[in-house]
């Protein structure tokens, strides 16, 4: 029997009692190395989204010429995860405006990623500003991945980006004829309506014109180049971003507590643009991926210890999920280093041994 849902919507009953935290713990740093690790530079961003785009590029050309024949299987699942998978991560990256040192790369990059993954760049910056301000806090934080209980269902169809992607071209269409819900207006600034509009008119007319030339050519290969790989290359993506809080704490003002930081091989890491250090991310979220790394190694002494690949994260976060359809009071308790820092606002956690 599935357990009653809580209410997680931003204008339902809990958006104005949730639990609102006095004050987010965070891993004491010196400000000079804090400052040393916040430095922007355009070369790494310049050279991992070069080979990001020649990757796209490359495997595109490929898809064309091979299309017809059973290579163009192989050649578009990898120009999938390129598009589909690479792109979600840089969307996000760009959105933080840390990757590059020159602001209208930053720009640039985050307009071509939004549209690879059909989201709306202005609505998914300040939801997702409102994510890091409200990180799984009920009734606040809009991008709750796993409301408790979880679908399963829902999980699984979201390998080929399914529900994902129904609800993002759904928003393009209302957001297109100058329709937001409440829930999006319970966090999109009014000065930004018309340009949150006017991109969702822009998206709507090239998904249109990609789809109308299929139709004339009477091909699927314009779709599956723009449009489709969203769908059936976001699986990759779909598989890490689910570890990021699936499970752990509600109501917490402690991401050491609802987000989890993973140990990825370097093309995991390339595609996921190293957010498998999610804890480093959402305690210093102004951090620029390419120096997570460094973060981590001066903050792991007071965090959980770092799962030691998906696998072992998996093994942690399925049963939880499972446990959730029936008890959604229950979740990880991340146990933590014995000397670790805590917040004022909730008791310790279980502790490492």
């Amino acid at each position: 029997m599935t357990a009653a849902a809580r209410d997680y919507r931003l204008a339902g009953p809990n958006s104005g009692d949730s639990f609102e935290p006095s004050q987010w713990y965070a891993t004491p740093i010196s400000r000079a190395r804090l400052k040393e690790l916040m430095q922007r530079s355009d070369r790494p961003g310049l050279i991992n989204y070069s080979l990001w785009l020649l990757g796209i590029l490359v495997f595109g050309c490929l898809l064309i010429l091979t299309w017809g024949t059973w290579w163009a299987v192989p050649t578009a699942i990898i120009y999938g995860v390129f598009y589909g998978s690479g792109g979600d991560s840089r969307w996000h990256e760009c959105g933080h405006g840390t990757v590059f040192k020159t602001r209208w790369l930053n720009r640039w990059c985050y307009q071509l990623a939004s549209f690879l993954c059909l989201r709306n760049p202005h609505l998914w910056r300040w939801s997702h500003s409102r994510h890091h301000s409200h990180t799984i806090i009920v009734g606040r934080d809009p991008e709750i991945a796993f409301p408790r209980p979880p679908s399963i269902t829902k999980w699984l169809l979201n390998l080929l980006y399914i529900p994902t992607a129904i609800g993002e071209l759904k928003k393009m269409v209302l957001l297109a004829f100058g329709h937001l819900t409440d829930e999006q207006k319970a966090f999109l600034p009014d000065g930004e309506y018309q340009k949150t509009f006017f991109v969702s008119r822009v998206h709507l007319a090239i998904v249109l014109v990609v789809a109308g030339a299929s139709l004339y050519f009477w091909t699927w290969l314009p779709l599956m180049l723009i449009g489709l790989p969203t769908y059936y290359g976001s699986w990759l993506h779909h598989l890490m971003a689910t570890t990021q809080h699936a499970g752990l704490a509600e109501d917490i003002p402690d991401h050491r507590m609802n987000s989890r930081t993973i140990y990825m091989n370097p093309f995991f890491r390339f595609i996921y643009s190293n957010m498998n250090y999610h804890v480093e991310h959402h305690m210093y979220p102004m951090v620029p991926y390419y120096n997570l790394p460094a973060l981590h190694e001066e903050i792991k002494g007071d965090c959980p210890k770092p799962y030691t690949s998906m696998w072992d994260a998996y093994r942690e976060m399925v049963p939880a999920i499972w446990k959730q359809q029936s008890d959604p009071n229950h979740y990880v308790k991340r146990a933590l280093p014995q000397d670790a820092g805590l917040t004022p606002d909730y008791d310790r956690p279980v502790l490492a041994a």
